[in-house]
């Protein structure tokens, strides 16, 4: 196999790989609750 080629596949594998690593990564995270203030005057539109 040439060089060439074999850089090419151990390229691939490390993206696969990271994206594999990235998609199970549990990045979840809690809600909070967000109020905000709205004047009388937007809600009358």
């Amino acid at each position: 196999m040439s060089r060439s080629a074999t850089l090419l596949i151990i390229v691939l594998v490390v993206i696969i790989g990271g994206l594999y690593v990235l998609s199970t990564i549990d990045a979840e995270q809690p809600q909070t609750r967000v109020e905000k203030p709205i004047a009388n005057e937007a809600l009358a539109k």
